[in-house]
This record gives structure tokens, C-alpha cells and sequence, in this order.
């Protein structure tokens, strides 16, 4: 394990900028993740390890392991350790892997599938991750506009589904032609008035659009859907957070 002595430490950069630019985590095809348990989940699921940056001190066998598979091991003290993390009170590892890389053939055969359309929120997009992930969901589709799903806070967000959720980056009418082709009907959640309940069409397999926090679907995706479908609401509010939304659909897809 070799020690990092300097700011200005390569291994150390990396994860930096990991952690805070898009187009170089695009550019690498590498994620940064921190903590013990999101490790643990990395080498249970055979992620790819490139770079793995502990606090000095902090021993486990976690870390003889991502060794033995070819990641390369540093640790640092707390002041230096700290500028490879984006939270506040980083926990003991900080790690980048190679990104899961999901295409579109991804969808083939999966009769359960939410497309998400323009969802912007990392922390919706983390939740709505593990959820899918949680009820064994056939898979996720990001199209336009979606926040990106290897950012750190995404990637937290998820605790482990990240590594083996397919979720597929596609543009909205490629993945519904896609769907659409293997015979899986298109719903599309939006309060309209010839909405029908969520209830009132199988789910068993089928595709399902949840759209953005502000806007909603937007019209060229509820355009391309069969049906509009509402989550039936008692109350006032008019609408529910992405997030949440998106775990009711789950529920009511893999019931």
C-alpha cells in the first residue's frame, strides 16, 4: 500500500475529480464511491476496482482483496484523505471502479421496465435505483435530461444497486421502439383527463414512463405512450414527489 504524501498525488487528483466532473467520469468510464458497505457491495458484485484510497489506520481484508484483483491500494491521513471525498464526514474508504456498462440490448426479454424522462434530482434517481433494484425490476431506462447515474451522490443513493441494476442510458424513442417491439405495452404517469388509475391496467408486463420533478412526462414521451395512468390520490396534494412515485409504480409492476 503506498502512502500519499502530497495534494498534488495523482491517485489522489483522480479521485477528486471523479467525484466532481461529469465529462471526465464519461472520459474514464470510472465512478467514485465511498464507504466500507458500498465496498463491500463492489466486491461481492465483481465490480472492476481501479483505485482504492483508505485512511490511514483503517484495516480489512476488503483491502487485500480489492489488491489480489488488481486495484491499486494508497492510504493517506485525514487532511489529505478528506479532498478525495464529497461528503462531509467521509467514512473509512474512498474508491473508484469501472462504470456498469448496460446497452440496449439490456431490454431484450425484460417484461418489467421503467423509462425515466428527464428526471433531474440525484437523490430521486438513487432511491428510485434501489427500489427497482429491491423488487427485482427488469430494468431502468435514463432518457433525456436525466441527472447523471455515476455521479457520487447517485451512486451512494443506490447502496450496492448500482453494480447490478441494468440501467440503460437511451433516448426516449429508441428505447420505445424497443420495448414496444418486443410487445410491451407504454403507460405514461401524467394527471390528465383521460387518465385512468394505475390499477386499472396489468402491469405484468409492461413499460412505464415517470417524468420529471417539475414538468412531469413531457408530450413527445406521452405522445409514444398507449395509456395515461394516475396514481390514485384521498388527499389534497396534486402530486408526489418522483421518487416516491416511481416506488408505487415499482410495487404495483412487481406485486
Amino acid at each position: 500500500m503506498i502512502e500519499i504524501q502530497s495534494r498534488q498525488n495523482a491517485a489522489l487528483k483522480h479521485l477528486a475529480r471523479l467525484g466532481r466532473e461529469r465529462k471526465y467520469r464519461r472520459s474514464t468510464g470510472e465512478m467514485l464511491c465511498e464507504g466500507e458497505k458500498m465496498l463491500e457491495e463492489a466486491l461481492r458484485s465483481g465490480a472492476v476496482l481501479k483505485t482504492v484510497l483508505a485512511r490511514r489506520g483503517w484495516e480489512s481484508e476488503m483491502l487485500r482483496e480489492a489488491e489480489s484483483r488488481g486495484a491499486a491500494l494508497y492510504c493517506a491521513e485525514d487532511a489529505l484523505f478528506r479532498l478525495a471525498s464529497e461528503v462531509e464526514s467521509p467514512q473509512n474508504v474512498i474508491f473508484s471502479c469501472m462504470q456498469p456498462q448496460w446497452d440496449a440490448a439490456a431490454l431484450d426479454g425484460k417484461e418489467q421496465v421503467l423509462l425515466l424522462d428527464g428526471l433531474q434530482d440525484p437523490g430521486n434517481l438513487g432511491t428510485i435505483l434501489r427500489t427497482a433494484e429491491a423488487f427485482a425490476l427488469g430494468a431502468v431506462v435514463l432518457c433525456e435530461g436525466c441527472a447523471d447515474p455515476f455521479s457520487p451522490k447517485v451512486v451512494r443513493s443506490t447502496m450496492g444497486a448500482v453494480f447490478r441494476l441494468p440501467c440503460v442510458q437511451l433516448p426516449l424513442k429508441e428505447a420505445l421502439d424497443r420495448l414496444k417491439g418486443g410487445g410491451l405495452p407504454v403507460y405514461a404517469t401524467a394527471l390528465h383527463e383521460d387518465s385512468v388509475p394505475l390499477s386499472a391496467v396489468s402491469l405484468s408486463r409492461a413499460a412505464v414512463i415517470i417524468g420529471s420533478e417539475g414538468r412531469g412526462v413531457s408530450d413527445p414521451a406521452l405522445c409514444l405512450s398507449d395509456k395515461r395512468v394516475i396514481i390514485p390520490m384521498r388527499g389534497r396534494a396534486e402530486s408526489l414527489n418522483a421518487g416516491v412515485a416511481a416506488a408505487i409504480v415499482i410495487y404495483e409492476m412487481t406485486k
